[in-house]
Parts: C-alpha cells; sequence; structure tokens
C-alpha cells in the first residue's frame, strides 16, 4: 500500500506551509502534481535536490510527478529570494541548460513507464510563447489585483529591501502572473491540482491557487518546503569553490561524497530524513547508534554513500570510497592504481606538484637526488635525515635511502605520490 504523501514529508521536516484542503487531496489514490525549475544554469544544485526528492516521494505515493521547466519564465527572471534583477539569459542558452538538466532528471523519476503515475516533463514556453499579450492580461491580469500581488513576501521584501536601490521592473513584477497563469495550464490539460517548491515560492504558488479560483472556480492546493540551512550559519550547499552541482563536470563525485562526509552531526541528523529514503525506524537507530560513537561519523557515511549512489553511480560510489581511504590508511600502489585519474587529482589537488619527464628519471643516480629535484624539500641532508628516520613514502610505501629509481611504480602511468611524515603529500607528474 502507498504510503501518505504529506505523513511522509512532514516526519522528514520537508513542510512549511499547505494550503487549506491539500491533506484531502494529497490522501487521494492518484493525483497530478508539479514544480517548476528555472533552467538558470546547465545543471541542478543540491538545493534543487530536495524538490527532486520530494516529486520521487510523491511519486512513490502513487501520485503523478510533472516537473516544469521554466523555458518562458526563465528568460523573465523570477524575484524570490533575489536581492537584485538577474541577468536574463539568451533563448539558445536556455535551450542547452533545459537539455543538460533533462538528463540529470532520469536519476530520480520513473518516466515512461507506462504506468498512470509516470513522470513527465514539460516546457512552459509551449504554451507561454502562443500567448497574446492583449488577450493574456485581459483574460488573466485582470484576476490578480496590485494590490494583492504586492502583498506577496516575494515582492514586498524587493521593493522594501536596503541592499538595491534597482526596485522591481514590470518584467520582474509579471513573474508571479506568469507563474499562476502556469499552474492553471497545467489544471486545464494536464489534470495537475497541486503545486510544490520551496517556501520562497510560496506566494507565486498560491497565486496560482488564487487565479485558478477566480477564472473557473475549481479547487488547487500548494505545498511548500522549508528552505535548507547549517547549524553553523553558513550557506547549505555552498563550498569556497561555489555551490555544490548535480553534474560531474561541475562538482566531481569525489568532492560532491565529501561535501556530505563533511558534514556536522547535528546538520547530518536532519539530512538523512530529507536527502535519504531510509525508513523512519531504521534513521532513528542510525542516529542513536552515531550519538553512541560520534567519532566512528555512521551518519555521515550513510548520507554520503547514498546521496552519491543516487546522483552518480555505484561504480562512482566505490572509486571515491577507495580515493577516501588513501588519506587514511596504508594503500598500496596497486590499489592507487585502480583510481580513476580524475578522481586521484581531485584527491591531491592544491598539493605541491613537480612535472618531469620520463626520460631524464634515469638519470638520476639515487632517489635522493631525484627527490632533491623536485625542490619539495630543503635540502639533501634533509632528505637523507628523513630516510634514516623511515619519514618518506612513494606511493604509500616506505622507502629508505637504498630505495632504488627501477623499482619507482607510476599511479596512472603518470604520477609518483611523495609524502613527508603524515600530513605532507607532494605530486610528481611524469610525461
Amino acid at each position: 500500500m502507498p504510503k501518505n504523501f504529506k505523513n511522509e514529508l512532514e516526519w522528514r521536516g520537508l513542510i512549511q506551509d499547505v494550503s487549506n484542503g491539500f491533506d484531502e487531496e494529497a490522501s487521494k489514490d492518484s493525483v497530478v502534481g508539479y514544480i517548476g525549475f528555472d533552467p538558470t544554469s546547465d545543471s541542478l544544485h543540491i538545493g534543487s535536490l530536495v524538490q527532486l526528492i520530494i516529486l520521487k516521494h510523491f511519486q512513490q505515493c502513487g501520485h503523478k510527478p510533472i516537473v516544469l521547466i521554466g523555458g518562458a519564465t526563465g528568460m523573465i527572471g523570477d524575484p524570490s529570494g533575489k536581492s537584485k534583477e538577474r541577468n536574463l539569459l539568451s533563448a539558445d542558452k536556455i535551450d542547452s541548460n533545459i537539455s543538460s538538466i533533462k538528463k540529470q532528471l532520469s536519476k530520480f523519476l520513473d518516466f515512461d513507464t507506462g504506468n498512470s503515475n509516470s513522470a513527465i516533463i514539460i516546457n512552459n514556453y509551449e504554451w507561454n510563447s502562443k500567448l497574446n499579450i492583449i488577450d493574456f492580461f485581459r483574460d488573466y491580469g485582470k484576476l490578480l489585483t496590485v494590490n494583492y500581488m504586492m502583498s506577496k513576501d516575494s515582492v514586498k521584501k524587493r521593493l522594501t529591501s536596503t541592499d538595491s536601490n534597482e526596485g522591481m521592473s514590470f518584467t520582474e513584477f509579471t513573474y508571479q502572473l506568469f507563474q499562476a497563469y502556469d499552474f492553471y495550464y497545467l489544471l486545464e490539460n494536464y489534470d495537475c491540482t497541486i503545486q510544490m517548491g520551496g517556501s520562497d515560492q510560496w506566494g507565486n504558488i498560491t497565486s496560482g491557487v488564487e487565479l485558478i479560483r477566480k477564472k473557473n472556480g475549481k479547487k488547487a492546493y500548494a505545498l511548500t518546503c522549508p528552505l535548507i540551512t547549517k547549524s553553523d550559519g553558513s550557506k547549505f550547499g555552498k563550498t569556497e569553490d561555489g555551490n555544490i552541482w548535480l553534474d560531474r563536470a561541475k562538482t566531481s563525485p569525489y568532492k560532491f561524497y565529501q561535501y556530505w562526509l563533511n558534514s556536522s552531526d547535528e546538520d547530518s541528523a536532519n539530512y538523512i530524513k530529507i536527502f535519504t529514503f531510509a525508513a523512519k525506524d531504521f534513521i532513528d537507530n542510525l542516529i542513536s547508534e552515531h550519538n553512541e560513537a560520534p567519532h566512528e561519523r555512521k551518519l555521515q557515511k550513510f548520507i554520503a554513500e547514498e546521496i552519491t549512489r543516487m546522483v552518480h553511480s555505484d561504480a562512482d560510489l566505490i572509486n571515491v570510497k577507495n580515493a577516501s581511504n588513501i588519506l587514511f590508511s596504508k594503500n598500496t600502489n596497486e590499489n592507487l592504481s585502480k583510481i580513476d585519474e580524475a578522481t586521484f587529482l581531485d584527491v591531491f589537488d592544491g598539493v605541491p606538484n613537480f612535472s618531469m619527464n620520463n626520460d631524464d628519471i634515469i638519470n638520476f643516480k639515487t632517489i635522493v637526488d631525484l627527490l632533491d629535484h623536485t625542490n619539495f624539500f630543503n635540502s639533501k641532508s634533509e632528505i637523507v635525515r628523513l630516510l634514516n628516520q623511515n619519514s618518506i613514502s612513494l606511493n604509500k610505501a616506505k622507502i629508505d635511502s637504498s630505495f632504488k629509481l627501477s623499482e619507482l611504480n607510476f599511479i596512472n602511468n603518470k604520477y609518483i605520490l611523495v609524502q613527508k611524515g603524515k600530513k605532507n603529500y607532494y605530486l610528481i607528474s611524469v610525461s
């Protein structure tokens, strides 16, 4: 028997606001609901991941999810949560972004299954591009008063913000009306009665509910989830390098995995409910186990594994787990070589690097001469001393001054990992 959608979101902390009647509507055997995504980038990020997971819960509860791509509204720009107007994207750029995003969606939702609740993707450019502006404002613009639209937080915050003197353009102001019309269109053409989104979308979504009520007297329903925050006050989904993206070209699987692995205990207790599909009893038990031995980081490891597998693949998870063990275990050259080159370089991103020609290596008489040539060490005497102290490793294997260059093995046929002591790493790139 399918789970109750609202109950499932509630215990996971994924409900901020719901409109009247939502419970009864979502309790039906099967209803249609949607979430909109503006194609402002060629990849979704982990902030968008919350919405994708909500849609997946929706489908698992027997309902039909619609992913609405804002090909038209993306050209206007949503003012919600923004202190200034965004740069508008060209039609070609938006089309390119939509194509990339569609590939990511199939990892989360079941499309073309032949079942009644098979997910579908729709681009709102399909109907908005055919609108006649005079007819649109006459038939729909008159249904939402300026006073009503200005009462929404997304508008009020922009108009009263001290962060920007730019105000709000008419273009942005109309976004609310266009999103409301999307909801109306989906209800009329796809029997879609529910719209969901982040809490910053409450004003836009309820405007759709109001437009539908005034236009045809039908009932529609709204649900929003809280915006995810971090316990230390820093922005969720952000690092020093920027956003955590779902696209591996923007955020590698290794860095993606590490983001979740480095979450605080407090955040992890929330993330496991929000970002995984584990059952409540399992989650409660795992949190208890974690609290008894927090140093083992059971919560973080489970979350990192589940989300990396979901966003990327089982093979990527195996690869990044192997890579993560490099710094904390005794790996052999054979184990290091099993890690693909991109992940290996991610692990040692920022490590001092020295490039060397393979032919030049054979000209060195000893390992001391080779290491001295890299400038990783202060002097030959330091190298000799550290070798005698058993404090230098090549590719995670301890060496001494008797080490022969002929015994050198290259990781991925082109790298030598040099380690001084426990924490100092250097990389020799061989070409």
